[in-house]
């Protein structure tokens, strides 16, 4: 007996996947556990597993086209077996419906019935008309070959190639038609749509509210550079200012929990474990990798962590339970040069830090002399009906005290 594979949900916030890649071939034997096909979902590039014995008889969906949760894949049965028409995920019904469609953007429109005109108006093609406006051909003087004395583009053409070249010392460019340019529909990736959906989400429905601090980076600057010059010369990685910020951010909320919670309707929900998330930019949009139970993990740990979680993040291989659950967030857009910036909060969390470049610039120091300092900008950007002002000013007094005494992160 035929069983169907259907388009799987993959992440709590899929709609709908792209068929990357098949793995089996139309009569190809399956068995239970076979790795049938590449999924893309809006976050990653999973593997889907058979649940069904059998020979791979038809296949629905090919590569690179999108299927809706439950939507028909394929079908597995005995050998030879057809499965009923209408079975199609596909129908073609809806094929002949998106030919018919492409066909009709690309059909050439019938040319249009010259209108009647009064006065002294010039009768002329639209496109004459253009044509003419770019290269300063007067189109009043020009005797048109169309229905009626229409003034066509070929005449606008013929007057602009036949008429002087001003006289100049240098020779005058060349004249090119204006292309006619047309705007850019770029359907939206599962990815975009999933950011689209949730952002729009967060700003309408929860109340968001901003604090910044500025933060001394000094001696952070200075204790990361003797660890890393200790690191070189025993073959480990160097740590990054973002490995130092995730920590202090963790420390932080172990001190200020109330930071670490949702909104739950009638209740706040505060979390025994710190989930730290932490934003990565992809391709097609941006992702937020998880590290579980953050408040256990040393610095080295979170190097290492972050590193592997965002190379795997850009090739699409994390898997659902990588990048969801998270409880704090954090975005560092230092690296592209952005002192600060106020991001928007990941719902259903209460906060998300905003992590802004390391600069020099004048300050004034203890002894009121204005010498170069390294500062850097924090922002937070917290849901009011979980975090109240006072909450979050502690929860950056922790952090401020943290970065600028880094020594206390190796404790």
């Amino acid at each position: 007996m035929s069983a169907y594979v259907e388009m799987p949900k993959l992440s709590d916030t899929m709609t709908e996947g792209t068929v990357v890649k098949w793995r089996k071939a139309v009569g190809d034997t399956v068995e239970v556990g076979d790795i049938l096909a590449e999924i893309e979902t809006d976050k990653a590039v999973m593997e889907m597993e058979s649940f069904e014995e059998g020979v791979l008889n038809e296949i629905y969906v090919q590569p690179g086209e999108k299927a809706a949760i439950g939507q028909k894949l394929a079908m597995i049965g005995t050998a030879g077996e057809k499965a009923p028409a209408k079975a199609n995920g596909a129908p073609v019904a809806e094929k002949a419906k998106v030919e018919a469609t492409k066909a009709a953007v690309i059909a050439p429109q019938p040319a249009a019935k010259p209108q009647a005109v009064s006065g002294s108006r010039v009768k002329a093609s639209p496109l004459a008309k253009k044509i003419a406006t770019s290269k300063g051909v007067d189109i009043s003087s020009l005797q048109g070959s169309g229905p009626g004395g229409r003034v066509v583009a070929k005449d606008v053409e013929g007057a602009s190639a036949s008429a002087p070249a001003p006289k100049s010392a240098a020779p005058a460019p060349i004249a090119v038609p204006a292309p006619t340019l047309a705007d850019k529909r770029i359907p939206l990736t599962g990815m975009r749509k999933v950011i689209a959906e949730r952002l729009l989400q967060s700003k309408t429905q929860i109340p968001h509210f901003y604090l910044h601090i500025e933060v001394n980076a000094e001696e952070l600057m200075r204790t990361r550079g003797q660890i890393n010059t200790l690191a070189e010369k025993s073959g480990q990685a160097k740590l990054t200012v973002n490995d130092f910020v995730l920590k202090a951010a963790i420390m932080a909320a172990v001190r200020v929990p109330a930071v670490n919670a949702s909104f739950a309707g009638d209740a706040v929900v505060q979390y025994a474990n710190i989930n730290m998330a932490v934003a990565v930019a992809i391709d097609d949009g941006l992702v937020t990798p998880v590290i579980r139970e953050a408040q256990k993990k040393s610095l080295r740990e979170i190097n290492e962590i972050v590193k592997d979680l965002a190379t795997r993040a850009r090739t699409k291989k994390l898997k659902p339970d990588e990048y969801q659950g998270g409880t704090i967030t954090v975005s560092n857009l230092g690296s592209y040069g952005i002192e600060n910036f106020s991001a928007i909060i990941n719902p259903p969390q209460a906060m998300i830090l905003s992590v802004g470049a390391i600069v020099k610039k004048p300050v004034v120091n203890d002894k009121d002399q204005i010498v170069v300092g390294q500062r850097m900008s924090v922002g937070l950007s917290a849901d009011h009906r979980v975090v109240d002002g006072a909450i979050g000013a502690q929860y950056l007094a922790e952090l401020r005290q943290i970065l600028e005494n880094p020594v206390t992160m190796l404790l």
